[in-house]
């Protein structure tokens, strides 16, 4: 049986407490990003989001949903600062919170959502 193959990015834990605790700081951090995007229709905005900015009316539509279902997905991704909101009148957009966050968004846009997209007829 072959052995797995290893990763080049191979690490060792610090062995400074503070250098520990701040890895298990970026941990928690890490964990609590991920809680936020592990639903579907939070992962659809995001990828949507990052083509650019929407408004509350746009996502509904391109998502087929109500304005309460897309509402309630937007207040979580508010309240984990992965979105950030710009009145006009009296609509709201949304876009991507920082670039943290578009940088991990990005990537998985580039794995999943990219060639569906670009399909001819979007």
């Amino acid at each position: 049986m072959s052995e797995a193959p290893v990763t080049a990015w191979k690490t060792r834990l610090p062995s400074d407490p503070e250098a520990l605790q701040e890895l298990l700081d970026q941990a928690h951090r890490a964990s609590e990003m991920l809680k936020a995007l592990s639903h579907e229709t939070r992962l659809l905005i995001l990828c949507l989001l990052s083509e650019g900015e929407k408004s509350v009316s746009e996502l509904e539509d391109t998502l087929s949903m109500s304005q309460a279902a897309v509402s309630q997905q937007l207040a979580r991704l508010r309240f984990d600062r992965l979105v950030k909101t710009r009145r006009e009148g009296r609509s709201i957009f949304y876009s991507i919170a920082d670039e943290e966050v578009a940088a991990l968004i990005g990537a998985l846009y580039d794995i999943f959502c990219r060639k569906v997209r670009e399909q001819p007829g979007d």
